[in-house]
C-alpha cells in the first residue's frame, strides 16, 4: 500500500501533477489539489502560470481553476467524500504513475546542488543547523524545487519541516536568527502597500495580516552567498509519519449548520500549523442555539489562518459550525474552508493587540 501524506505530490499518466491534502483520505486514495498541467492538455494566458522543466512547459493552476478542470476534462480525478456527500479532486493509488516527494527531493539537491538555488538552500539549512539540534532530514523542499521548474535568478526557496517538535524548535531558532545575520523575518518591514495586492476579506484588514503573519516566523529573506541575491523563504509545516491519524474511516456524517461567530479559549497550538490547522477550544459564547462546551475544535482549512493563535489566548472565529457524527459519537466544530461566504470568514485574537 502506497503511503502518501500532504505535500506529496502525485503525477497522472497525462502529466497532471497534484499535490496531497491533508491527512484524512479513503482507502487507496488520496484528496488532492490540482497544481500543475502539462502544455499538451491545458494553457493559460495567465503569465504568472508558465512553468518550464526538464519535462517541457507546465501551466499552474490558482485559486479553484484545478478543482473546475477535473470537473470539465477529467472526472475520473475526483473521489466521493462519504462524510460531505460530495466528490473532491483526487486520484486512487493506480492512477498514480510517480510520486514527487519533498524529503526524498531535498536529499538529491544536498548531495548534488546543481545551480545557485540548490546550493542556497544547502547554505540556508547549515546556517539553521549551526544554531539548533534541526538536520537536513527535518526538512524537504515544495513548489518549483520539487518539479524542477525552478529558475536560480527569480524562484523563492519553499521548505517543508517535519513534526510537531520540529516546528517548535525552527520556531525558536528563526526569532534567534532574525535578530543577526543573514536570516530576516520576510514581514518585519512589510507595509499594506505590498502584495498580496488583491484583499478581500472583509473581517481581517490586510494590515492585521500583515502582524499575524510576522509573529508566525515561518515566512523569511535570506541574503544568499551564492545567489547574490535576496531570496523568500517559507517553511511549510507537514506532520511526521508517527503523528498522522487518519479520520476519514471513523467520520460517518459532517452536517453543515451555517455560518456562526464564536468567542473561546486556544487550549493547545500543536497541531495549528498543520493543514488543515486544529484548535482545540473551550468556547466562551456562541451565535447559536448549540451549547459552546459541545464545540470541541476550530479547523482552518483557510491558508491565511495557520499559526493565528496560540496555546492559552483567546479567540474570536467566525465559520462554518460543523456536527460530526464519528463511530464512538458526535461532536461540533467550527471549520473555515471554501465556502460561499469565504472571505467573510476570519480567525483571530479576541482583543486586537493593535
Amino acid at each position: 500500500m502506497m503511503r502518501l501524506r500532504d505535500r506529496d505530490a502525485p503525477v497522472t499518466g497525462e502529466g497532471l501533477i497534484l499535490r496531497v491534502y491533508g491527512y484524512d483520505h479513503p482507502e487507496d486514495a488520496y484528496f488532492c489539489d490540482l497544481e500543475y498541467a502539462p502544455e499538451a492538455i491545458y494553457r493559460s494566458e495567465e503569465p504568472r502560470a508558465i512553468r518550464v522543466g526538464p519535462r517541457g512547459r507546465f501551466y499552474k493552476f490558482y485559486a479553484d481553476g484545478g478543482l473546475r478542470f477535473v470537473e470539465e476534462h477529467y472526472p475520473q480525478y475526483t473521489i466521493w467524500h462519504k462524510a460531505m456527500h460530495q466528490r473532491l479532486v483526487g486520484v486512487h493509488e493506480h492512477q498514480i504513475m510517480e510520486v514527487h516527494r519533498p524529503d526524498e527531493r531535498l536529499q538529491e539537491i544536498i548531495r548534488e546542488p546543481q545551480d545557485p538555488l540548490m546550493e542556497a538552500v544547502v547554505e540556508l539549512l547549515d546556517l539553521i543547523a549551526e544554531h539548533s539540534t534541526l538536520r537536513p532530514r527535518d526538512f524537504g523542499v515544495f513548489g518549483s524545487l520539487l518539479h524542477g521548474f525552478h529558475s536560480p535568478r527569480h524562484s523563492d526557496i519553499d521548505l517543508t519541516i517535519y513534526g510537531v517538535k520540529a516546528l517548535k524548535e525552527l520556531r525558536e531558532t528563526l526569532k534567534t536568527l532574525y535578530g543577526e545575520g543573514p536570516l530576516r523575518n520576510e514581514f518585519e518591514s512589510w507595509t499594506p502597500e505590498m502584495p498580496p495586492h488583491h484583499w478581500r476579506f472583509r473581517l481581517y484588514s490586510k494590515s492585521d495580516y500583515g502582524w499575524y503573519q510576522r509573529r508566525k516566523l515561518i515566512y523569511g529573506v535570506y541574503e544568499s552567498r551564492s545567489l547574490r541575491r535576496s531570496v523568500k523563504v517559507e517553511f511549510e509545516p507537514v506532520r511526521l509519519w508517527s503523528e498522522i491519524r487518519n479520520e476519514y474511516p471513523e467520520t460517518e456524517r459532517i452536517r453543515s449548520l451555517g455560518m456562526v461567530e464564536a468567542w473561546f479559549r486556544v487550549l493547545s497550538d500543536e497541531e495549528a500549523g498543520f493543514m488543515p490547522a486544529i484548535y482545540p477550544v473551550e468556547v466562551e459564547e456562541i451565535s447559536s442555539g448549540v451549547d459552546p462546551g459541545d464545540v470541541r475544535r476550530v479547523v482552518s482549512y483557510v491558508e491565511e489562518f495557520r499559526l493565528q493563535l496560540f496555546e492559552g489566548e483567546r479567540g474570536y472565529v467566525r465559520g462554518i459550525l460543523e456536527e460530526v457524527e464519528e463511530r464512538s459519537g458526535t461532536f461540533y466544530q467550527i471549520t473555515l474552508s471554501r465556502c460561499p461566504d469565504y472571505y467573510g470568514q476570519v480567525l483571530r485574537l479576541a482583543e486586537q493587540p493593535f
